[in-house]
């Protein structure tokens, strides 16, 4: 075709990126749903196993819908290559275990989510892998833990609960100074408001569970980056230990991708609504928002972000005022997803960082008072009437 994909904007890509019709011409992308696929001969089979012929083999490896969604979400990235994958748990596993092997040491932001925090504490060390924790926002921290076999650098931002927010393009010159690769989740973010590859990371990782779907339907995850990375890294533990997405899965996250841009603008307008409402409220202590001039890294936000997310996070003082708050939500959903078009909000020290120590939450300022909020497509007066009657409760 005459126009060039990579020319388009951000909305024209999220609609006509990755797009492949079959001969019936359908306007929706298909939905293959197949395990496996013929071959016209024995010699046909072989050089496709071999790879001299494209095509695709088995759907664990890829599959059309599935590469559909992986060439549409690569575009809006900006990235060279994506793999999708069945979760974006699957997503962060695989981007760390691809890039380690026993004897290396990784460095990670200490704010992370759960789950998150279990791989590197947890699971990574049974295989020989050093892993540090460091306050993300603190620059000397991250230099002072390098050492000669740190191989990857781990981050979010914003974070996992309290959206803390660290210079992407600063930890990335630090940790390519020591020769380690960076993998950032971009996951409050969004690919519409962040672009973590052109602040210096080498690896993006979504969970497409929760915006890209955005509509509680599916779980899925992606990885991002150039492409000899990937298929250096990734393309056999994704081929031999089975994290795939199925395409069911990856249609629906495909169909998201039209109205991600939509969602995620209305949502973070909504978001830095109610944060302003939520922090002149008594009841509450604090409110952090990136996009708050009061929140701690608001200068770098401003400086690395387009927008500012849909999540808000509240201390109310205790676990007790914190439950009557949610308790007496009557339109907002008490969930720990987020990015969904339903509003949503959860108290992170019983729910998303229940596993983590206490004294390991407090580390990072998670008392028992905060709640975590993600905003949603209802009209915003409605939301803040139930909002603001379940401060009063609380």
């Amino acid at each position: 075709m005459a126009e060039d994909p990579n020319q388009w904007a951000p909305a024209t890509r999220l609609i006509r990126g990755g797009l492949t019709r079959s001969s019936f011409g359908e306007t929706s992308e298909a939905l293959y749903l197949t395990q496996s696929f013929a071959y016209e001969s024995a010699a046909g089979a072989d050089r496709r196993f071999s790879g001299e012929d494209p095509g695709f083999i088995y759907s664990r490896y890829a599959n059309p819908t599935t590469q559909m969604f992986e060439e549409r979400l690569a575009l809006l990235e900006g990235a060279e290559y994506c793999r999708s994958l069945a979760s974006g748990m699957a997503a962060v596993h695989v981007a760390l275990t691809g890039l380690l092997k026993a004897g290396d040491h990784l460095v990670a932001g200490k704010a992370l989510f759960g789950s998150c925090g279990w791989i590197i504490n947890q699971w990574l060390p049974r295989f020989g892998v050093e892993t540090t924790q460091v306050d993300a926002t603190d620059l000397d921290a991250w230099r002072a833990a390098m050492r000669p076999n740190t191989k990857v650098v781990l981050l979010e931002s914003p974070a996992n609960p309290l959206l803390e927010i660290t210079d992407i393009a600063q930890v990335a010159k630090i940790a390519h100074g020591a020769g380690a690769k960076v993998v950032v989740d971009n996951v409050f973010a969004t690919p519409i408001f962040q672009k973590p590859l052109t602040l210096g990371a080498d690896v993006v990782v979504y969970s497409a569970t929760k915006h890209i779907d955005g509509q509680g339907r599916v779980l899925g995850g992606a990885i991002l980056g150039d492409k000899a990375l990937l298929e250096d890294a990734y393309r056999d533990i994704i081929r031999h230990t089975g994290p795939a997405i199925s395409p069911f899965n990856a249609w629906i996250l495909l169909k998201g991708l039209e109205t991600l841009d939509l969602r995620v603008r209305a949502q973070t307008q909504t978001a830095a609504a109610l944060a302003d409402q939520i922090g002149a409220h008594a009841k509450v202590s604090r409110v952090l928002y990136p996009g708050r001039d009061d929140h701690p890294q608001a200068a770098i936000a401003r400086a690395q972000m387009t927008g500012f997310s849909n999540l808000l996070a509240f201390d109310l003082g205790s676990r007790e005022a914190a439950w009557r708050f949610l308790d007496a939500l009557e339109i907002v959903d008490i969930s720990n997803n987020l990015g969904d078009a339903k509003s949503m909000a959860t108290h992170p020290s019983t729910t998303t960082h229940r596993a983590m120590p206490e004294a390991n939450r407090l580390e990072i300022g998670l008392t028992e008072g905060y709640v975590r909020m993600s905003a949603g497509l209802e009209d915003l007066t409605d939301l803040s009437r139930d909002i603001g009657r379940a401060l009063d409760a609380a």
